[in-house]
C-alpha cells in the first residue's frame, strides 16, 4: 500500500469517528510515524546502503564514538537538531534523506524561510567539505556554527 501525504490523512480524519480509529490505524498505520526505531533503522540502513561504518561518520561528524552509538540504539536522546544535522552530513546524507532523518527523529526539518536552515539547505546539496568547513561558511554569514554534541542536553 501507498504512504499517503499527511493532508491525504488529515482528510480521512475529518470523517472518522473515534470509534472507528482502530480501523483507520490499521488501514493506514504504513503512513504514520512509528517512534524512535523509525530513525535508527532509516539511518543505519543507508548507513549500509551508503556503505559507511558508524564509527567512520561519528569521527566525521566530530562527535564522540560512544555518544554516537548510544544516539542511534536509542539508549540516549538529544534535543540538539545540529547534532542529528552533525551525523546526517557526515552519513552523506541528500537534502530529502536529511529532511526525513529529522522527521523520524520528531525535529524540525530544514525550512526554507529560516535564513541559517536556508544556507544548510545549500551546504546539503552542494557537500561543501567537512564539518569544520561547514561551520566556516556557516560563521562566514554571521550564523551559529553546527553544535557539537553531548553535554548541551
Amino acid at each position: 500500500m501507498n504512504e499517503k501525504s499527511t493532508q491525504e490523512l488529515e482528510n480521512v480524519l475529518g470523517s472518522t469517528h473515534s470509534r472507528d480509529f482502530e480501523a483507520f490505524y490499521k488501514e493506514n498505520s504504513n503512513s504514520m510515524l512509528k517512534g524512535f526505531d523509525t530513525f535508527s533503522n532509516y539511518v543505519k540502513d543507508l548507513l549500509k546502503q551508503k556503505a559507511l561504518t558508524q564509527q567512520n561518520v561519528f569521527l566525521k561528524a566530530d562527535i564522540p564514538e560512544r555518544y554516537g552509538y548510544k544516539l542511534l540504539s536509542g539508549e540516549k536522546r538529544t534535543r540538539q537538531r545540529d547534532v542529528i544535522l552533525r551525523i546526517c552530513y557526515a552519513a552523506e546524507f541528500s537534502l530529502e534523506e536529511t529532511q526525513e532523518a529529522l522527521k523520524k527523529y520528531e525535529m524540525p526539518q530544514l525550512y526554507a524561510k529560516i535564513p541559517r536552515d536556508a544556507l544548510l539547505m545549500i551546504i546539503f546539496n552542494e557537500r561543501p567539505g567537512s564539518i569544520i568547513e561547514v561551520n566556516a561558511l556557516l560563521k562566514k554569514n554571521k550564523m551559529k556554527p553546527l553544535k557539537t554534541s553531548g553535554m548541551q542536553e
